[in-house]
């Protein structure tokens, strides 16, 4: 029977593949939002931690995000709110003079059976997970068409990743609120990806399976609840916000600058459906 465990991730020796760009990770004072803006500076990036709660931990990461000789700017935003999301970005501009990577990462859950969900909670997920992710690209854009590209820097003119997950093609009973919203995400993203690609503007999605993170603790914590969950995981082990991390500073580097409109399952082949592996 599979047990929790500690999964360390091979150390790579990172280039900096990303140096001398500029990038936003919203939600990134923990789990996979935590891991993407440490991903990123590692890489080179100059970073801007997204933060809606906990101010010293997102200055915590500020500070080991410096410790790679890149700088860094903790800010507080509520990404469903229009007014923050732009005053956001203002501090951003005013502090690194632009933007070239967004990683949208922000979201929440509200759970509840369908009968019982309250149009709070649809909403709240909605404005969190879906309207945020529009706002925070619609600044980036703005931003992106303004300077066009940045040939030293890189080949493209913007990078924008929106976090969504394997829920937006694997239904989610009793989580209707964010599978919606994550299947929403495809859309947006997809329909960005096509508009924007003629200025050399990449759109793409990263969709995590299960991944150790404090939302989903109580499906990994104790061994019942992990060996239940890899039942649903072929390779059999968790994800790591690490994992996401390094996909993330894949999709933002020259090295993915042909890939636009697509998502990259991280999922340890969740969307395999391993119910069907013996013949359904």
């Amino acid at each position: 029977m599979p047990t929790p465990h500690n999964t360390t991730l091979p150390s790579y020796a990172c280039p900096q593949i990303l140096a001398g760009q500029k990038a936003l990770v919203t939600g990134a004072s923990s789990g996979i939002g935590k891991a993407v803006a440490i991903g990123l500076g590692r890489a080179g990036a100059d970073v801007v931690v997204n933060y809606v709660s906990n101010e010293e931990t997102a200055r915590e990461i500020v500070s080991q995000i410096e410790s790679f000789g890149v700088k860094a700017l903790a800010f507080k935003a509520d990404v469903s709110k229009e007014a923050e999301v732009q005053a956001m970005f203002k501090a951003m501009l005013d502090a690194f003079g632009t933007i070239d990577i967004l990683v949208a990462n922000a979201g929440l859950q509200r759970d509840a059976p369908i009968d019982a969900m309250t149009l709070e909670q649809w909403n709240t997920v909605m404005a969190v997970n879906l309207t945020g992710q529009f706002l925070c690209a619609r600044e980036a854009v703005k931003e992106f068409k303004r300077r066009g590209v940045r040939e030293d820097i890189s080949v493209a003119a913007g990078k924008i990743i929106c976090m969504s997950s394997v829920h937006q093609i694997i239904p989610w009973a009793g989580h209707a609120n964010y599978a919606a919203s994550k299947g929403a995400i495809n859309m947006l993203m997809q329909s960005m990806a096509q508009e924007l690609a003629p200025l050399r503007i990449r759109v793409n999605s990263i969709a995590p399976g299960a991944i150790r993170t404090p939302i989903n603790r109580p499906a990994w914590e104790t061994p019942e609840a992990y060996a239940k969950l890899m039942d649903l995981v072929p390779y059999n082990r968790i994800g790591e916000p690490e994992d996401i991390a390094q996909a993330a500073v894949f999709l933002a580097s020259d090295m993915a600058d042909y890939i636009t409109g697509t998502t990259l399952f991280v999922d340890g082949g969740m969307t395999c459906y391993p119910g069907f592996d013996e013949g359904g």
